[in-house]
């Protein structure tokens, strides 16, 4: 039997419609149907609680007096709707009518604000940590075994960097002295070596694996690797151990990639985090680092070890390394975006080295990358070499530096790179970086070649200044080293990068330093003129390299040699 619907009298004070119509229609009774109304058509469809689609009755959303169908509402239950079975007839559309109102339109919301950006801890000040460490502890463990091997020789005379004489020595070399002297030479072989060798293999295997894993644990193990070093030179020095000891420490600090890895993996976290365009300034950035870790290490630590002995700033050299392992460790984010669990122990990562110069289906790019290759070591190898004899040039005549212009000098090589940063920031508003490093390929030459024949202080210092755009080539090509592999072999690249700059600076300790004392006596400045000969080398290959992309002859002959064939 169908439910009536129970009908209210009106209000009081309720006013009839203008133009004769009908007084607002009577609100049914929740819960009851019309007649006629068919399941699902509640009284929503008269101005009350509706279903709409994909919902129950009366869950709806509330709404206003309906004028039509409304969602949900089966035939039958609009205005003037057909009589039900029973015969009683639904009321009238007049009934049904409301005062027009303006439609309830849904305001769309507003997408949400991004969220507000946080600033991102960068590789920055892990490198600047990792250098100034670095930067104290090799001209302190030097100094310090020059004192410590020449006391138990008995010799007490002034160390390897004192001007002594200065071309007024009138007797002959002291032999104690020289006996001091290739003591300390062979030490520092035996752990330059030694590290070098076990970092080689280490730093090729941690750099592909962090390509992997990530570049945080490639960041953290090198950093403890050297507060291990340091704390086991603090022991040397607190209970008088043999200097082997430095060997030793050494050697672990290479097992676990030593200061390379951390130089690899801060120039690939760099190349993940950074677009195309701006990878080369942020390269640079990460080179102005190194200069000014560099520059208050070599002033802060030689007059802190007059003040205070070896031990306390050795102490710092462990706090810095430490400090550099917890903020790769806690502050540093993740800059792999696909992580993935990969064996450590394994020989393909040195696969993955050697496939980045002889995969034969990137065959244009694999030899750029030989190229700029030779040229980044051949430009490094003088930037070694010419740096580990400014101070001997110095302090022999003619020029006869003190300490302080010594320092002075020191500031001024290492202010190259501050120089270089803002030079090449500028000069990238002009100019493509393959010209950019073109200029700082002509300034380091000019400035070598001035500094040759110096024989005056201001002539040495204006060498010094024609320098100051010398280091704006290393970041264009690391760049362009790391443009020319993919994102996942960011790590292989900059792993092999860090092992050329270890062999660098064997090379350069080898050929400059042999070269120095045969050139005595004909031009004591060779060395410098023969550097900048060398350099003229990668300056030919970086503008080669340049010339045949920019032609499109040169570009059709490149392309065309990647035919099936080639791969």
């Amino acid at each position: 039997m169908p439910l009536f619907i129970i009908r209210s009298p009106n209000r009081a004070g309720e006013l009839p419609a203008e133009g004769g119509t009908q007084p607002r229609a009577p609100q049914p009774v929740l819960g009851l149907t019309e007649p006629g109304a068919p399941h699902g058509a509640g009284p929503g469809a008269v101005g009350g609680r509706g279903a709409e689609p994909g919902r129950g009755p009366g869950l709806g959303p509330e709404r206003g007096p309906g004028t039509g169908q409304e969602p949900g509402m089966g035939p039958g239950s609009g205005p003037g709707a057909a009589p039900g079975p029973d015969g009683a007839a639904a009321p009238p559309a007049a009934a049904m009518a409301a005062p027009p109102q303006a439609p309830v339109m849904a305001t769309p919301q507003p997408p949400s604000p991004p969220p507000a950006r946080r600033c991102r801890p960068s590789a920055e000040p892990l490198l600047f940590l990792a250098t100034l460490s670095l930067g104290l502890q090799v001209p302190l463990a030097t100094q310090y075994l020059w004192d410590r091997l020449g006391a138990e020789h008995g010799y007490s005379g002034p160390n390897g960097s004192s001007p002594a004489g200065c071309g007024n020595d009138s007797g002959g070399p002291d032999p104690l002295r020289q006996e001091v002297e290739a003591l300390v030479s062979r030490w520092n072989l035996y752990i330059n070596l030694g590290g070098f060798f076990v970092g080689l293999f280490s730093v090729t295997l941690f750099g592909p694996w962090s390509d992997s894993v990530g570049r945080r644990p490639a960041l953290v193990l090198p950093a403890v690797g050297m507060a291990v070093q340091a704390a086991i030179y603090l022991l040397v020095m607190y209970l008088q151990l043999h200097v082997a000891y430095f060997l030793l420490g050494r050697l672990l600090s290479g097992l676990l990639g030593d200061y390379n890895l951390i130089l690899a993996s801060c120039f690939a976290y760099v190349a993940d985090t950074s677009d195309r365009r701006a990878r080369t300034f942020r390269v640079a950035i990460l080179e102005a680092c190194l200069g000014v870790a560099g520059m208050l290490a070599s002033i802060g630590g030689g007059q802190w070890r007059k003040a205070q002995g070896y031990i306390n700033p050795f102490w710092l050299v462990l706090a810095t390394s430490l400090a550099a392992a917890l903020y790769a460790a806690f502050c540093l984010q993740e800059s792999v975006k696909q992580q993935k669990p990969a064996k450590l122990l394994t020989l393909s990562h040195y696969k993955a080295v050697y496939r980045l110069y002889t995969a034969p289906e990137h065959r244009s790019s694999r030899r750029k990358l030989a190229l700029y290759s030779l040229a980044f070591f051949l430009l490094v190898t003088v930037h070694f070499g010419t740096k580990d004899l400014f101070v001997l040039y110095e302090l022999g005549a003619p020029l006869c530096w003190a300490s302080d212009l010594i320092g002075y000098g020191s500031a001024a090589s290492y202010l190259a790179y501050l120089s270089s940063l803002g030079g090449l920031r500028l000069l990238q508003l002009f100019l493509e970086d393959t010209w950019v490093a073109e200029i700082g390929l002509i300034s380091n030459i000019s400035g070598l070649v001035v500094i040759s024949l110096a024989t005056t202080t201001p002539l040495m210092f204006t060498g010094y200044g024609i320098l100051f755009l010398s280091m704006a080539a290393t970041p264009v090509i690391r760049a362009k080293l790391s443009k020319l592999v993919g994102e996942t072999e960011q790590g292989a690249l900059f792993a092999s990068v860090a092992c050329v700059e270890g062999l660098c600076s064997l090379v350069a300790t080898g050929v400059f330093n042999s070269l120095y004392p045969l050139s005595l006596h004909f031009m004591r400045g060779f060395p410098f003129l023969f550097g900048a000969i060398i350099l003229l080398i990668p300056a030919a290959i970086v503008g080669w390299i340049e010339i045949w992309d920019s032609n499109p002859e040169y570009s059709h002959f490149s392309d065309t040699s990647l035919s099936p064939a080639d791969g």
